[in-house]
């Protein structure tokens, strides 16, 4: 028998994992082979020791674990904040994403852009320089929004009117049979902004 073989033998034997042949065969590659006994002393001594080491009173090992725990670095607790937000992650998501929606429409707001129309049958309106004109005995179907403007209604819109940093002007023959919304401050602007985007977002 090989040395390397026997070596890798003498865990089986003392683990009791060895048949019985190969157990005589070790045996007698022990009895002629001076380095291979020396080495399974020493294993069969470790052996011994680990098992002492384990049986050993549990009152040592008990403390030892103690010991062990209070040299650990203590955990930190969390922040309040952030244990918030690990509870909701959906609110919280919600939030970011309607905070980045405000912070991308505050820097495309601008107190002196150009004059914006939108609206449905704009073929019915005036336009005279910032002034949009809705004339008498036209009629415009839908929404009609007007941004750095003036808004002049003589004739009849079947919608709302929204003057975002504008002024109206609403005749007496005029019929408005929606809502007249006047804007003209940037936090109302981004208010009217953040409901029609999520108005769409619904009727879609």
């Amino acid at each position: 028998m090989e040395c390397k073989l026997a070596v890798s033998m003498m865990h089986d034997y003392l683990d009791d994992d060895l048949p019985d042949q190969q157990q005589r065969e070790l045996k007698e590659h022990l009895l002629s082979c001076p380095d291979c006994r020396a080495k399974f002393k020493e294993l069969e001594q470790t052996d011994m020791l680990m098992f002492s080491l384990m049986h050993q009173n549990p009152v040592a090992s008990d403390d030892l674990v103690s010991r062990i725990m209070s040299s650990l670095p203590k955990t930190k607790k969390e922040n309040a904040f952030v244990t918030w937000i690990k509870r909701h992650p959906a609110l919280t998501a919600a939030s970011l994403f309607l905070v980045v929606m405000l912070m991308s429409s505050v820097t495309f707001w601008s107190p002196d852009r150009q004059l914006v129309v939108r609206g449905t049958d704009l073929d019915q309106v005036v336009i005279k320089g910032d002034t949009v004109i809705v004339p008498s005995g036209k009629i415009i179907t839908g929404d009609l929004t007007i941004e750095n403007g003036k808004a002049q209604v003589y004739g009849e819109v079947n919608g709302n009117v929204t003057v975002i940093d504008g002024s109206l002007y609403q005749a007496s023959t005029a019929h408005i049979s929606g809502q007249v919304k006047s804007i003209d401050q940037a936090v109302s602007w981004l208010w009217y902004k953040v409901t029609n985007m999520f108005s769409e977002v619904a009727y879609r």
